[in-house]
């Protein structure tokens, strides 16, 4: 008895103090669930920046870089339109590996792009929401959101020489040992180039996301081509040239006392060709409209010497020129364009002589048919009576335009008969092969 009470006293501590823990774990829950209800400080508004501008795309023709791109049409959370008020270009001279922050810290700002931007920012949704209120246009005097804007950067010497990144203390430092006398090294033959990157900006001055970069080399641009030549047929015009030769980048090609040469480590350019359509100006000075851009016809640089325009249009005035294209590696330079050649296109080409003539004869008739002639420009058909092939003369004053003819001639008296094909120029083909009928 005396033990069981015992035990019994034992346990009291023990479940006194389960339950203390038990009520201090519920207190804590209790008073944690308060703090989590309570209202914090507010948290700033989201602030809205322009996604990368994009497709962003460099190319060199002589000295001038023309840079292309897309302006953004949303924020970096993907609502629309963007908050954007303009799109700044940049520019450096410095290795591929530079950074971001370096482009915007050293780099040149080379141009800006106003954009048409959102009256209220806030206002912004998501693309797929159904829910979402009607939303006002952006307005202002700069391009649409989407579309494509262009910035050229013409070439400076100072351009051409290469940026000093080294501007922090340490860096200052490194270079100071640096100049210090070292062994002479080999020459290096990278080619320097240019690189280009675009930011958008707020409406409130802040940066959105930048775009891919894009390079332009600096290497000295290939000589032009000397002016094209222009020849054509009724399907194509052929645009030829002669060939640029690139020299002084390296030794010339084995020729006479030139023994040859295995360049090591020299990029050495490869060239072909890109041909433009000039926008054709006043035919009578044979000039060409320099306020248009000229457009280029060739999807990619071609390595052949000439290029076939498989346009025709009779009438219209047209004017070629051509620029050499330099590769070095990845990256290319197109050369000052060649004077433009221009020539309008005058349908001189005559049809080809209708086939297959063949005769029928009856009573006093002789009825004539022949294979259609498959000219797109055709006007009709002469059709050529006489007593013998080399006296014949033209029994229709204009041009019919089946093929297929009745001549109404007296019985027992043989003629021969040849036709000819005429197009809507007026040029008219050679003579059918002539055959030879009697009426009954």
């Amino acid at each position: 008895m005396g033990s069981r009470q015992g035990t019994q006293s034992a346990r009291r501590p023990r479940r006194l103090a389960s339950l203390l823990s038990l009520l201090f774990f519920a207190a804590v829950v209790f008073f944690a669930t308060i703090a989590c209800g309570k209202k914090g400080p507010p948290l700033p508004p989201l602030v809205k920046v322009p996604v990368a501008p994009g497709d962003l795309v460099a190319g060199r023709r002589g000295g001038t870089v023309d840079l292309q791109f897309t302006i953004p049409n949303a924020n970096t959370d993907n609502t629309r339109p963007a908050n954007i008020e303009r799109v700044d270009v940049y520019a450096i001279t410095a290795p591929p590996n530079v950074s971001d922050d370096q482009i915007l810290k050293h780099g040149t700002k080379i141009g800006s792009v106003m954009v048409k931007a959102p009256r209220d920012p806030d206002q912004a949704v998501e693309p797929d929401d159904p829910d979402a209120p009607e939303q006002e246009a952006p307005e202002g005097e700069g391009l649409d959101q989407g579309a494509v804007a262009h910035v050229d950067e013409q070439l400076t010497d100072a351009a051409m020489r290469e940026s000093d990144l080294a501007s922090d203390r340490a860096s200052r430092r490194r270079r100071v040992v640096e100049e210090k006398p070292r062994p002479l090294l080999g020459p290096s033959f990278g080619v320097l180039s240019r690189t280009y990157a675009a930011i958008g900006i707020s409406t409130s001055g802040k940066k959105g996301a930048m775009s891919k970069r894009a390079a332009a080399p600096l290497v000295p641009p290939p000589p032009a081509p000397a002016k094209p030549t222009i020849t054509y047929d009724e399907k194509q015009v052929t645009v030829a040239w002669a060939p640029v030769i690139v020299s002084g980048l390296v030794q010339e090609p084995a020729q006479g006392d030139v023994l040859p040469s295995t360049p090591i480590g020299v990029p050495v350019p490869k060239v072909s060709y890109n041909v433009y359509a000039v926008p054709a100006g006043d035919a009578d000075t044979d000039g060409v409209d320099a306020s248009r851009p000229a457009a280029k016809l060739t999807s990619a640089p071609v390595a052949e010497t000439q290029f076939v325009d498989g346009r025709i249009v009779w009438g219209e005035r047209r004017c070629y020129t051509v620029r050499a294209v330099a590769t070095v590696g990845d990256l290319t330079v197109e050369s000052n364009p060649a004077a433009p050649e221009c020539r309008t296109l005058t349908d001189t080409f005559p049809p080809a002589a209708p086939k297959n003539l063949q005769t029928v004869p009856a009573e006093g008739v002789i009825n004539l048919i022949w294979e259609p002639s498959p000219e797109k420009d055709l006007a009709g058909y002469l059709v050529f009576r006489g007593t013998d092939a080399g006296a014949m003369e033209p029994i229709t004053t204009a041009p019919i335009p089946d093929p297929q003819f009745t001549d109404r001639v007296a019985a027992g008296v043989r003629f021969v008969y040849a036709v000819k094909a005429v197009d809507k120029a007026g040029n008219v083909s050679p003579m059918s092969e002539p055959v030879a009928e009697t009426a009954r």
